[in-house]
């Protein structure tokens, strides 16, 4: 069983999109193992996209992410980041597989609704950025 984080950006909690991604996620065999919604500080968006630091698109980013609540959770299930980024569909929207998140809601490519772990050592600081080992139950 593979673990991975999966977070509703702002955009989807706005939308009302919380009930629609876990029921895709679910509906996949993704188990939600942990689960929790928060608003991030500029400094905890910053660290979190620390990766993007030198990327044109850094600023606005993290000014999306903390423009309001998001939910993140750690889903669990065979070959979960690749299954997840599956359901999420491509980065860009208009390139995203029929079906998928981002294709169904997106707006933007900012504004994609979604965000997956893209590897396992992705998943792994992602997770913990998020939670302490108490939290994640599975």
């Amino acid at each position: 069983m593979g673990k991975t984080l999966s977070i509703i950006k702002p955009d989807g909690v706005a939308q009302g999109l919380i009930g629609e991604v876990i029921k895709r996620l679910e509906n996949n065999g993704l188990k939600i193992i942990c689960m929790k919604m928060l608003t991030m500080t500029k400094d905890q968006a910053e660290s979190f996209y620390e990766v993007h630091k030198e990327k044109p698109f850094f600023e606005s980013l993290t000014y999306f992410m903390t423009s309001g609540s998001i939910v993140v959770m750690v889903l669990e299930g065979e070959n979960a980041i690749a299954k997840y980024r599956e359901i999420m569909g491509a980065t860009n929207y208009r390139e995203a597989a029929e079906g998928t998140i981002r294709r169904d809601f997106a707006t933007d490519i900012e504004k994609n609704i979604v965000h997956g772990s893209d590897s396992p050592k992705t998943a792994a600081f992602e997770i913990g950025f998020f939670f302490s080992s108490f939290e994640v139950t599975g």
